[in-house]
């Protein structure tokens, strides 16, 4: 269930990080309300998770779904275009997190 809940607060951590770049410095009302819930529920659910996992191996998994998932709907969302060494980072961030997780042992 820990994975569960890390794979949830993964989504409330990419709704976020998208969210903020909506408010425009949260002096927009509702992007500003959605981020503030994102947060919260992202945090949340990361607590959940993290009851279970180890700290370092739930935040570490948990910074890296976001930063993905960030990235690919930015490039989306708004254009940002993806590049040949975020590509490479990507690769890096999905095999640090795999190396934690076989590591952790649970």
């Amino acid at each position: 269930m820990a994975w569960i809940y890390l794979l949830i607060a993964s989504v409330f951590e990419v709704a976020f990080a998208l969210g903020t770049n909506a408010t425009r410095g949260f002096t927009r009302l509702w992007p500003s309300v959605f981020t503030l819930l994102a947060a919260a529920g992202g945090i949340f659910t990361l607590s959940l998770a993290l009851r279970t996992l180890d700290v370092g191996v739930g935040y570490t998994i948990w910074t890296g779904i976001g930063s993905i998932g960030t990235v690919v709907l930015g490039s989306v969302i708004y254009k940002e275009k993806i590049t040949t060494p975020k590509m490479a980072a990507f690769a890096m961030i999905i095999a640090g997190a795999l190396v934690l997780r076989l590591g952790s042992g649970g």
